[in-house]
Parts: C-alpha cells; sequence; structure tokens
C-alpha cells in the first residue's frame, strides 16, 4: 500500500471542517436549529464547518440523524 488513497482522500476534505471533536460539541445546537427552519439553510449558514463535516463523515452524520430523529420526537 503506498497510502495515496489517504492522501487523496485528505486533499478532498472541505477546509471548512471542523472535525468531529468540534462537531459533536455542537451537534445539538445544530439539530435545533434545523427543527426549527426544515431546509436546514439557517444551521448551515451560522455553523458551516459543522455542515461541511457532516458531509464528509460518516458517522458523524449518523449521529446526527439520531438526533435530530429523537428532537423530533420530541416535539410531537
Amino acid at each position: 500500500m503506498t497510502g495515496w488513497a489517504e492522501l487523496e482522500r485528505f486533499l478532498r476534505t472541505d477546509p471548512q471542517d471542523v472535525g468531529c471533536e468540534q462537531a459533536l460539541h455542537v451537534l445539538h445546537i445544530y439539530v435545533e436549529l434545523v427543527l426549527d427552519d426544515a431546509s436546514g439553510a439557517e444551521a448551515a449558514r451560522r455553523y458551516p464547518g459543522l455542515a461541511a463535516h457532516l458531509l464528509a463523515c460518516g458517522p458523524c452524520a449518523e449521529d446526527y440523524r439520531g438526533l435530530l430523529a429523537a428532537a423530533q420526537t420530541d416535539r410531537r
């Protein structure tokens, strides 16, 4: 293995991506913003680094979807 695949994946990373630790720190706020604006536009505008991270990180995106589903159930 040459490591080229890992390098290419790294180079495709959005420079705005905040990473897992910061994303998980404010994920609950992001979810609340999405619940208030179903399009998610306001959440992405206020937290562009988190929006970029959710597009790139499958595990964090899964956490986001789960938290959003739980929060939607609580609001019913």
